[in-house]
């Protein structure tokens, strides 16, 4: 696919989101979605292979929640190539964001996306949440990582008081909600509308009430 094909996708995208994107970040976006291209080739990054459906399925569907990701800290659990870990950090600069996965390739990835980019406000993690020693953040996402039940018990850790765990699921998660913590509660559970994305998409949004 034409590179402006691309580039009118995600306008177009960026725009059925109301989301407002200088030319540098655009640029970026597109950028990164070429860098997971050219990589995804060796490092299986993604099943998708199609780079406009990667744009919509990867890159627009973390776009559409960056308006909840916005704080002077984040941490992306189980960010595998950098979803939504590196949208957020390109669009939100001044937002600290550390990517967390336990697979050295991605890991090796995202070091080539943070150089190639010029994001200095990117930190690569390689590791388990449960295992590694971090500062606390303002917000913790996670996109297709585990059960609401898990990330609590396993990433809650690393979460300030007061903060929140921001997390991305497909269908309305009935059964997850029923959640087990004294440490978190649910704010609410958010539908999300994906330009170009089938299926239904669904952010849900715990909020940390005590350590």
């Amino acid at each position: 696919m034409a590179d402006a094909a691309l580039e009118s996708q995600l306008e177009k995208g960026c725009e059925a989101l109301d989301l407002v994107l200088d030319m540098e970040q655009q640029q970026k976006l597109l950028d990164y979605l070429a860098l997971m291209q050219k990589w995804n080739k060796v490092y299986n990054l993604t099943s998708v292979r199609d780079p406009a459906q990667m744009l919509s399925r990867h890159i627009i569907d973390s776009l559409s929640v960056l308006p909840y990701l916005d704080a002077a800290s984040l941490l992306d659990v189980g960010t595998g190539g950098g979803l939504p870990g590196i949208p957020a950090a390109i669009v939100h600069p001044d937002c600290a964001v550390t990517l967390l996965d336990s697979n050295s390739k991605k890991t090796r990835f995202l070091h080539q996306v943070k150089a190639e980019l010029g994001l200095n406000n990117v930190t690569v993690v390689h590791g388990r949440v449960e295992q590694v020693s971090l500062p606390k953040f303002a917000i913790i996402t996670a996109r297709a990582f585990a059960s609401i039940d898990d990330i609590v018990k396993l990433a809650g850790q690393h979460c300030k008081k007061g903060g929140q765990l921001v997390l991305m699921k497909g269908v309305y998660p009935s059964e997850e909600l029923q959640f087990d913590s004294t440490e978190f509660r649910l704010d609410d559970v958010v539908t999300l509308k994906v330009p170009g994305c089938d299926g239904e998409r669904h952010l849900v949004r715990l909020i940390k009430d005590k350590d």
